[in-house]
């Protein structure tokens, strides 16, 4: 990466001669509107009596903007705040507006504190204070405003007006399993209701927090999600959680913590250990909550879905494994197409060389292919190619890491050669992960890649997250084609690939996820072995169909919209007969046509 390219150390959403032109563009307006030049240094303005304005949340808005746009931001957003309030409300003003705020720890650097002497620590990275909720601006107020109303009365009135804030949820399923609530909407106050969280849990789910308490991630102001502990599924939300939280808290504005919490008898704790010398991360539970997951993952035993009627054939059911709705935030969509490649190839190589591994760092790039898709879904920029590499390096680098028992592995990830370490076989690099990889280096025709995933011993898949045994049967299949053993070889595992995939054989697999998701491969690899090409288009067809039902079906308000955008399995077994020759219609819905035409193969090194 060149200095040209290099995130900013203060802004790290914007290049270096980005933030330079953000800092200039902020000296100009407060010269022409208040006739002064302020200091802008790292993330602040710095003018008048000591005052700081912090930039964070402007470069966010300007990374998502042409900069061709960007004075017009710098005016609205210190207009915004030159109209805030600047107290003298009434005690009942203020009773009546205040809100409780979770705030990050350095919210209040140096000599500022003195003026926030009541705000508190309330958990690591987390200081709770108390906001005005003005009709133009929220402000945070201070020790004299605290004085005319009262302490504990303004505590007891910003309780009570945080639980009437208005918030919008989703009940989604994480990466590997893990049922989970996001909670999203504008107002800056939704990831405070962390603080309420028994109030907000009843609203939402319906039930009770369990006597166990909850998981919770607060990565930004607007956006927080939770999963109740009351099953062994705790496991995997940790996993799921603690990525999404990382992910989350680089991808936007309000920043707020990149930690994953344990809510228990109304107290949050973190599980996250962070080296700010290597910028690493890892979750580590303390021994309470230790014997609780390892109580209730010894209790819990594979839930079997309620059987449907049989299948008069076994028609095709299978599109991808899909890439754990919520999480993403909500409001992705209209980023994507701005997100900064620079700073997202940083952050995706720092998660990779992180604790949080690579099978973190697969889930995040697979969220963000997601994310470029849902705004470019012909695949036709450069930006949308480039996430789908990284999601495809990555998944390669998991098996490739997970597959070596010691020393280091040298893969390619973004735009950089890391040396990763050997894990031997880990959680997260299951047979539905590697099913994604594989497909992802099939659209990428990443024949190398693909050769050295065929190497996987499938006893390291069968140690990892049960799945049915269809999934291993349909690996099989996968690896006899792409090592071009012989056809009787690929036929016989095909055909134990759809006996086993019968609902009454595959228990572990909810029927319709198996019908309309996790089959539709198996049908077209079935036609494509066949060469009936008017078979494969007819079966592509109904593949394509079956997954728009199925994220119809649960098609709502929230980001679920996000991964139905590309048939991710049906997508890569379009691509192995489009360079077979087959006629295939590249203007097929869920299949982006540059992908499938190898429209950008070879524009970059991988």
């Amino acid at each position: 990466m060149n200095e040209h390219h290099a995130p900013d150390p203060h802004l790290p959403m914007l290049t270096l001669p980005q933030a330079e032109c953000l800092r200039s563009l902020t000296a100009d307006h407060f010269l022409t509107r208040h006739g002064i030049r302020p200091r802008v240094e790292g993330d602040a303005v710095l003018w008048g009596d000591g005052r700081r304005s912090p930039l964070p949340n402007l470069a966010h808005q300007c990374r998502a903007t042409a900069e061709e746009h960007w004075p017009r931001l710098v005016e609205q957003h210190f207009t915004t705040l030159d109209n805030a309030s600047r107290g003298g409300e009434s005690a009942q003003e203020l009773l009546d507006r205040t809100v409780l705020r979770l705030l990050p720890d350095d919210a209040f650097p140096g000599e500022m504190a003195n003026a926030f002497r009541y705000a508190r620590p309330v958990a690591e990275g987390l200081l709770l204070a108390l906001a005005l909720d003005a009709p133009t601006s929220v402000r945070i107020l201070d020790d004299h405003d605290v004085a005319r109303a009262g302490l504990e009365q303004l505590w007891a009135a910003a309780r009570n007006n945080l639980i009437r804030e208005l918030v919008e949820h989703d009940e989604v399923t994480g990466p590997q399993g893990a049922r989970l609530w996001t909670v999203y909407g504008d107002s800056p106050f939704v990831a405070s209701k962390a603080l309420v969280l028994p109030e907000l849990a009843r609203a939402t789910t319906g039930s009770d927090l369990p006597e166990e308490g909850a998981l919770v991630v607060l990565p930004s102001r607007n956006l927080l999600a939770f999963h109740p502990i009351e099953d062994g599924t705790v496991v995997d939300a940790v996993n799921d959680l603690a990525a999404y939280a990382l992910g989350a808290y680089e991808d936007g504005a309000g920043a707020l913590s990149p930690r994953l919490y344990w809510w228990h008898q109304g107290r949050l704790t973190s599980l996250t250990a962070i080296d700010h010398e290597t910028r690493s991360f890892s979750v580590v539970p303390p021994p309470e909550l230790m014997q609780v997951m390892k109580r209730l993952h010894a209790e819990s035993a594979p839930a079997r879905p309620e059987q449907q009627p049989v299948r008069a054939e076994p028609e095709p059911a299978r599109p991808e494994p899909h890439p754990a709705p919520g999480t993403a935030p909500v409001g992705a969509e209209a980023d994507a197409a701005e997100l900064d490649p620079a700073a997202a190839a940083e952050g995706i190589a720092r998660l990779a060389q992180s604790s949080a591994g690579v099978a973190h760092t697969f889930a995040a790039t697979k969220r963000l292919s997601d994310v470029r898709f849902a705004a470019d879904p012909d695949g036709a920029l450069l930006e949308t190619w480039e996430a789908w590499v990284w999601a495809m390096q990555t998944g390669s680098a998991l098996f490739r890491t997970t597959a070596a028992a010691e020393g280091t592995v040298e893969c390619r990830i973004a735009d950089r050669s890391l040396h990763l370490p050997a894990t031997g076989p880990v959680p997260g690099a299951d047979a539905h992960a590697w099913l994604d990889a594989f497909y992802l280096a099939v659209v990428c025709r990443e024949r190398d890649r693909l050769n050295l995933l065929c190497d996987v011993p499938l006893d390291d898949l069968r140690r990892s997250t049960p799945v049915d045994e269809y999934v291993f049967h349909w690996i099989e299949t996968l690896r006899a084609f792409w090592l071009r053993r012989p056809m009787d070889d690929v036929v016989q595992h095909l055909i134990a690939t759809m006996e086993t995939s019968h609902p009454d054989v595959a228990t572990r697999t909810p029927t319709d996820f198996l019908n309309l998701i996790d089959y539709q491969p198996a049908a077209l690899l079935h036609r494509l072995i066949a060469g009936d090409r008017d078979a494969f288009a007819q079966a592509l067809a109904e593949a394509l169909g079956h997954h728009e039902r199925y994220w119809n079906d649960r098609a709502g308000a929230g980001t679920t919209a996000l991964y139905s955008r590309v048939a991710l399995g049906p997508l890569a077994m379009a691509c192995l007969a489009y360079d077979s020759d087959f006629p295939v219609d590249d203007k097929s819905p869920y299949l982006p046509k540059h992908f499938l035409t190898r429209g950008w193969l070879g524009e970059f090194p991988t």
